[in-house]
């Protein structure tokens, strides 16, 4: 049976995190998949951020750069090979790695993207999160668990109902932040420096 609309909307929404997961899985910047690839940073950035998709002749160029296949950075591998994650040649895993689960929340390209993520249990206490930094603006919130949140110089650890906001130009990575458990959370990113609006009275100042 053949993709259906619903189905390929899907695997469009989540590629870009995807390849951003799979790219810090190696351990690769931009500048280095680059290099590589022959792919400009500017175009792997919009690709990654949701705005702007990849042809196939990139996604190749990518899967063969990360160890992956089309099936596994389109979300649509069978279970078994989804589960053990796209096959990258280096570095071996450290316990704190972004060993993540992406799924997408929003089917669009640009604008406010929300994704959910899900990071693994660990056996062993987790190293400090390894930072990236690139455009637009991320508001998170940990819906169960410990993260650790490795922000510039800032190292926080946010329990289920915290929420923690920044510019992503500013280095940042994240962890799941100890033994016991995994931890889930939401993300709303703009790629362009989109924020949220709240529209409500604070707490304590009702409408007249």
């Amino acid at each position: 049976m053949g993709m259906t609309d619903e189905a390929a909307a899907d695997a469009m929404a989540g590629m870009g995190p995807r390849l951003r997961a799979a790219r810090e899985r190696r351990g690769a910047t931009l500048t280095g998949v680059a290099r590589t690839t022959g792919i400009l940073p500017s175009t792997l950035s919009r690709i990654e951020t949701g705005r702007r998709r990849p042809t196939l002749e990139v996604l190749l160029r990518l899967a063969n750069e990360y160890g992956a296949s089309l099936d596994e950075l389109a979300g649509t591998a069978p279970a078994s090979e989804a589960a053990a994650g796209p096959r990258v040649s280096a570095p071996p895993q450290r316990p704190g790695d972004d060993d993540k689960v992406v799924l997408p929340l929003t089917r669009y390209v640009g604008g406010l993207h929300a994704h959910k993520h899900v990071l693994p249990a660990l056996d062993a206490p987790p190293a400090r999160p390894r930072q990236v930094s690139h455009d637009g603006w991320e508001w998170l919130c940990v819906l169960y668990g410990r993260l650790w949140l490795a922000l510039g110089e800032q190292d926080l650890v946010l329990s289920a109902g915290d929420v923690a906001e920044f510019d992503t130009r500013t280095a940042h990575g994240v962890a799941n932040a100890g033994p016991g458990g995994p931890v889930e959370y939401l993300i709303m990113f703009g790629p362009q420096g989109e924020r949220l609006r709240p529209r409500t009275p604070a707490p304590g100042r009702g409408s007249r």
